[in-house]
Parts: C-alpha cells; sequence; structure tokens
C-alpha cells in the first residue's frame, strides 16, 4: 500500500504548510481540481522542492471528448506528475487514445479510470448509470485493463472483486478511508485501513483524517505503522 494524502486546504499556504510537516515522507500528494485550478503548474513544482521524492498523483478526472482528453493527457504528462486520472465512462475510445499518445514518453504518469465516484450511494448512482455499483464499476474496470490503463479510482468496496476481474497488478486508488474510523463527511462509501488492506487497495486516500489533526506528521505515522502491521 501507497499513502496518498488529499491535499485539499482551501489555500496554497495551508496545503504547502502540510507539505512541509510530511516533507520527511516519502509519500504520495494529491492534487485536486480546486488546488490546480487555483494555483497551477507552480505548485507542483512547490511541493516537488520541499521534497523531491514526493509523487503527485494531479486528480482532475478527465472527461471530454477523445481528442481533447488526449491533448490535455499530453499536457499533464508534461507537468512531471506520477499520476493523473480520466473518467472510464469517457469510453474506450479515449482509453485507447490516451494510452497511444503517453506511450512515447520514457517515463510516462499512471493513468488510472475513475469508475464511481465515492460521493455516490448505491440509488443516485442507478439513477445516472442504470445499473449498480458493484456491477458497472467491475465492467469499467474491465474496460480500462483491456485498454492499457493502469489501474481505477474506485470504492474500497470494489478494489478486491475488480483485481479478481481483472490482474493483481492492476491498480486500485481508493478514496474516502477513515484509518480510524473518522466521521465519513460527505463521502457515502468509506472504509478502514484494515479493510482496506484486506481489499487489496493499493493507494488509500486520506485527506481530512490527516490535515484536521493537530499533528498531521504523527497522524500519519500512525497510518503508516497501521499499514504495515
Amino acid at each position: 500500500m501507497n499513502l496518498c494524502v488529499a491535499l485539499d486546504l482551501p489555500t496554497a499556504k495551508e496545503n504547502l504548510k502540510l507539505a512541509r510537516e510530511l516533507k520527511e515522507y516519502n509519500i504520495w500528494l494529491k492534487v485536486g481540481f480546486r488546488t490546480y485550478i487555483r494555483d497551477g503548474r507552480e505548485f507542483i513544482n512547490e511541493l516537488k522542492s520541499i521534497n523531491p521524492n514526493f509523487k503527485i498523483f494531479l486528480d482532475l478526472k478527465l472527461y471530454d471528448i477523445p481528442n481533447t482528453m488526449v491533448d490535455a493527457s499530453e499536457e499533464i504528462a508534461k507537468l512531471g506528475v506520477d499520476m493523473f486520472n480520466i473518467h472510464a465512462s469517457a469510453g474506450e475510445e479515449a482509453m485507447r487514445m490516451v494510452m497511444n499518445r503517453l506511450s512515447k514518453y520514457k517515463n510516462r504518469p499512471l493513468v488510472l479510470a475513475v469508475t464511481a465516484l465515492t460521493s455516490f450511494n448505491n440509488s443516485a448512482f442507478k439513477k445516472i448509470y442504470g445499473e449498480d455499483i458493484d456491477t458497472r464499476a467491475k465492467e469499467f474496470a474491465k474496460m480500462s485493463y483491456s485498454n492499457g490503463l493502469d489501474g481505477v479510482v474506485c470504492s474500497a468496496f470494489e478494489s478486491k472483486a475488480i483485481k479478481e476481474e481483472t490482474d493483481n497488478s492492476f491498480l486500485t486508488l481508493c478514496p474516502a478511508i477513515r484509518p480510524f474510523g473518522e466521521d465519513a463527511g460527505d463521502q457515502k462509501r468509506v472504509a478502514t485501513i484494515e479493510f482496506a488492506k484486506e481489499a487489496k487497495v493499493d493507494f488509500p486516500v486520506i485527506g481530512r483524517p490527516i490535515y484536521k489533526d493537530s499533528n498531521p506528521a504523527k497522524k500519519v505515522e500512525e497510518i503508516l505503522e497501521r499499514m504495515e502491521k
């Protein structure tokens, strides 16, 4: 498992302060929509300057026509980030075209596909996609796997089944991890570290339980210890 810390604080100053507090750990950092739109490429460069071994996950969830997604993916690759994501529901053509364009990069970023947002419960998801989350998430994962992506974004509740449908090396990145049973907040499908380990999650994403703690570095240490048990 690789801990991914969500930098979801309101300002660049706060996010950079958190990154400095965690600089001794060679962890993944998630840069999301709000942060990247507000702070841009320079913010990513600043994170790398704090600790060159930080791995950056750019969480923009690309979803557009294939040509637009391909061009955007190449620009993301030029940023030097280590992983980004697209929506699986953009379809197979978009997946193939993105992976083909990125194949020319020697050290291309990992590409994951979003299956079902963890803010969905099953009834809300079914209204939009016409199927239960479990069914559609596995279908999206198999589509992503067969079209050369590196993994998917899903909840911990789908992770194990997705690996069984694809391959154990197919990555699962799972938001809404509450390591010690913290409040779910706006997430509907949350899981503990123990559950995530059992579900073979590769990247547990943790935000609020870390950045709302009075000692984020200590919290990360406790999480890493729990992951290793």
